[in-house]
């Protein structure tokens, strides 16, 4: 339950990034949101790397590019779902684009990422 928590911790504080950074690009840099929104999941995707590699699920031992490459294909898959999600609840649903970006990452947050990282990416050696 602990490292769960941790986890968790970890996904506010690359969200907190993420949406800083979507929030700066398309307000003071009169980004699109789609964009602004892929330029934040980058950086939330670093942060959350980091974060989980060292702290969370301690895996500081283990071989990083292999870490790396997993997590790529795990971030990609994420970006796609986000991006969609946010895309279409934006586009067809007229959601504002911080709402549909925040309802799309706490479901894949919970859903997707947390086991995808302690089952492929920072459990195998």
């Amino acid at each position: 339950m602990l490292r769960y928590l941790k986890a968790q911790a970890s996904s506010l504080t690359a969200s907190a990034a993420d949406f800083l950074v979507t929030i700066a690009l398309v307000n003071f840099f009169d980004l699109g949101y789609l964009t602004a929104s892929i330029a934040g999941t980058f950086t939330g995707g670093g942060i959350n790397f980091y974060i989980n590699r060292n702290w969370v699920f301690n895996a500081t031992t283990k071989m990083l590019k292999w870490q790396v490459f997993r997590y790529v294909l795990v971030w990609l898959g994420n970006l796609i779902l986000v991006t969609m999600g946010v895309y279409l609840l934006t586009h067809f649903f007229y959601f504002n684009y911080l709402l549909s970006k925040i309802l799309l990452s706490v479901l894949i947050g919970i859903t997707y990422n947390y086991i995808m990282q302690k089952q492929f990416i920072f459990s195998i050696k």
